[in-house]
């Protein structure tokens, strides 16, 4: 009997002993769909297994909004930092036997001062892959390049991604501009394709091979399917095609898409396979806004846009040989409360450490930065995209005394607003007489949220097109993209017809521009 009762004391003490280094490691919930590294141990219980490097001090608030009515502090005058960029990099990025090159494709797909923020935005990102190793040759920056000495900017030559930090214009690359900045050549670029964009802008393309990673950062405007562009959109299914392609031909081991727009989910979900090797991050999901902030009062707009503020402050602040994707989306989807952050794609890429995307190669970490990490400036200012051009004249409206600039601010918030309202009741002449007088299909067309997928998405993009020639050019009039969900709606329903549709939009458009002069300029 002894013998028995020794041996089972050892064995209950060797498996405590087996146990003991658990205890070192981060112990979270979390739901059986999390997408978290996390090795589950009971229903609920996870224990994450790579996050020895970073010790449970980031919270992850869910419910708190951010406020929104609190601007930041503005009574320090205004001084750009002097610094270039918080960090310089001397060295460049060597091939390593698990994969080939970086190569880095930065978007700003939108002009106009009043889109300020996502230039902003790209030459913040630009600087960052900069800093972190990336050689030049391996990143390509499209972007219109009207800020910086745009006539509107008090602080000519400096562009400022958050308030009071560094100029990160200075040293971006500009590869495309104007109206170089357009779906076809965005396309063409990614694909490798040199001889469509010979002549054009810098001339230069991916050059990618099987064994390169691709990084891809957009930014602008949005809608269902959509992501626009000065002059023109880029449909989700023109994307995900050349996505598909770029695939097949072998152009890349790994490709991670940042993209910033409102409705930015819905150009993946239930449209890009899971099994192409492609790993995406949108600050939206297929139904909402994405939301700017960071308002300078003396700039006069709104600097950044949340989920790429957060991805990149992220960026900075953490060490990419260590963060995983995985781990950054965790931070940055609980940082921007504004928007669900989604995943889209292979989300077994997610484990792929930052540095074999953005680089890593910062000669200084925090040593230099000019922003205070322990008193990072929060988001208390944020708004919808859709609402920024209306928030800024608000905003310059509150800080102008003179009379006349006063009269001159009013007068303008005054003709925006009434041509948002035009195209508002446009929508519901065109729902209304769909509907035809059916007030259950008027609501369904209304309010349902439909989702775009293969079978649907063919009818989407016909409607799309023809309102855009025949009414209003979305690209340059983004406010109409808070109504396209009602083309979703139409083309998801089983009792629409399409030349329904069709006919609709020729009745309630016709002589549109004779009616209302100066409409077609709405933002």
């Amino acid at each position: 009997m002894m013998p028995q009762l020794y041996q089972w004391i050892l064995t209950k003490y060797a498996l405590i002993i087996s146990l003991l280094p658990l205890l070192s490691y981060t112990v979270t919930y979390s739901p059986t769909t999390s997408t978290h590294p996390y090795t589950k141990l009971s229903n609920i219980l996870y224990v994450n297994v790579s996050a020895a490097p970073y010790p449970n001090t980031i919270t992850y608030p869910s419910t708190t909004p951010y406020p929104t009515t609190t601007p930041y502090p503005t009574t320090t005058p205004y001084t750009p930092s002097t610094t270039y960029f918080p960090y310089t990099s001397t060295s460049t990025i060597s091939p390593t036997p698990s994969f080939g090159k970086i190569w880095a494709l930065l978007v700003a797909g939108s002009n106009g001062f009043y889109n300020y923020r996502h230039q902003a935005d790209i030459c913040h990102a630009y600087q960052i892959l900069h800093a972190n190793g990336i050689p030049d040759e391996n990143i390509i920056v499209m972007m219109y390049d009207d800020i910086v000495n745009n006539e509107d900017n008090p602080k000519r030559g400096v562009i400022i991604n958050k308030p009071y930090g560094p100029n990160v214009y200075k040293g971006v690359l500009k590869d495309y501009t104007g109206d170089d900045v357009n779906p076809a050549n965005f396309l063409n670029i990614l694909k490798g394709n040199k001889a469509e964009v010979e002549g054009i802008g810098s001339g230069r393309v991916i050059e990618s091979g099987p064994n390169d990673h691709i990084f891809v950062n957009f930014v602008d405007h949005g809608g269902p399917g959509a992501l626009m562009f000065p002059n023109d959109e880029l449909l989700a299914d023109d994307f995900v095609a050349v996505l598909k392609e770029m695939a097949e031909n072998k152009r890349f081991s790994k490709m991670v898409l940042y993209v910033e727009a409102c409705n930015s989910g819905s150009m993946f979900d239930s449209l890009l396979p899971d099994d192409l090797d492609i790993f995406v991050t949108t600050a939206a999901d297929p139904h909402e806004s994405s939301y700017a902030c960071y308002y300078d009062n003396t700039i006069g707009t709104y600097l950044g846009d949340v989920f790429s503020v957060n991805w990149m402050e992220d960026s900075e602040k953490e060490k990419p040989s260590i963060e995983s994707l995985n781990h950054q989306y965790e931070v940055v989807r609980s940082e921007t409360l504004t928007s669900h952050v989604e995943l889209y794609g292979d989300l077994d890429i997610g484990i792929t450490k930052l540095e074999k995307i953005i680089g890593n190669h910062l000669s200084s970490k925090n040593s230099n930065s000019s922003w205070n990490w322990e008193k990072k400036l929060r988001f208390t200012d944020v708004i919808s995209s859709h609402n920024v051009p209306v928030a800024m004249l608000q905003k310059k409206l509150e800080m102008t005394k003179g009379k006349y600039e006063r009269k001159n601010l009013k007068l303008d918030l005054h003709h925006l607003l009434k041509k948002r309202k035009i195209v508002d009741q446009l929508f519901d002449k065109i729902i209304t007489n769909i509907a035809n007088g059916n007030e259950s299909r008027k609501y369904q067309l209304n309010n349902f949220k439909g989702i775009l997928d293969n079978d649907n998405f063919a009818c989407y993009r016909s409607i799309f097109k023809y309102f855009s020639e025949h009414c209003f050019r979305i690209a340059k009039n983004p406010y109409v993209t808070v109504h396209l969900q009602k083309f979703v709606n139409f083309c998801d329903l089983p009792w629409t017809r399409e030349p329904t549709m069709f006919n609709t939009i020729d009745t309630e458009c016709s002589g549109w521009q004779n009616q209302y002069f100066g409409v077609h300029s709405i933002i």
